[in-house]
């Protein structure tokens, strides 16, 4: 199936941080990865599935986390918007809102994209909180950890080892 794109962009790397509690966490996962190919781009590079606790909330689901390297040359914000209709086609039915979360099916946040930032009220990249969350970190710093953060100017590995520093000293 060829992947309608849009010209006026030059192919970027998009950095995704995907995520289940519910189901079968695994097949959610593999499911979104099959979407993202049809209608994102090519996963160049996947960490490995890392089994994390939830985070922010109480939940006797853990989590299957992973983050992988896309390649795509369509806009963010259609590139965003794509992601959220994945989410719903996989069984997703509410989004976190004012750091309430809940247990779900999929996550699919855009970590980062290229050296863009963005700031609207439905899409902030780099994503604000990831530098904060070991469970996007670690897989994260597998397949890439000489990117460098676009706002933070400190590649991933240094903000994973800033981040175990500040977990040991609590």
């Amino acid at each position: 199936m060829d992947i309608p794109r849009n010209d006026a962009y030059s192919d970027y790397a998009v950095f995704l941080a995907l995520g289940s509690n519910l189901g079968d966490k695994q097949k959610n996962i593999e499911d979104a990865f099959d979407k993202i190919e049809e209608r994102i781009g090519r996963i160049t590079s996947l960490s490995a599935l890392h089994i994390t606790n939830p985070v922010g909330f109480q939940s006797a689901n853990i989590f299957v986390n992973c983050v992988c390297e896309v390649t795509t040359n369509i806009d963010i914000f259609t590139l965003f918007s794509t992601t959220q209709e994945i989410e719903k086609e996989i069984g997703r039915t509410s989004k976190s809102h004012y750091g309430v979360y809940s247990d779900r099916m999929i996550d699919i946040d855009v970590v980062m994209a290229g050296d863009l930032i963005v700031k609207t009220p439905d899409l902030t990249i780099p994503h604000p909180l990831f530098h904060l969350r070991d469970f996007v970190l670690a897989p994260f710093c597998e397949i890439a950890p000489d990117r460098i953060h676009p706002l933070f100017g400190k590649t991933i590995l240094q903000l994973k080892e800033e981040l175990d520093r500040m977990q040991t000293a609590y």
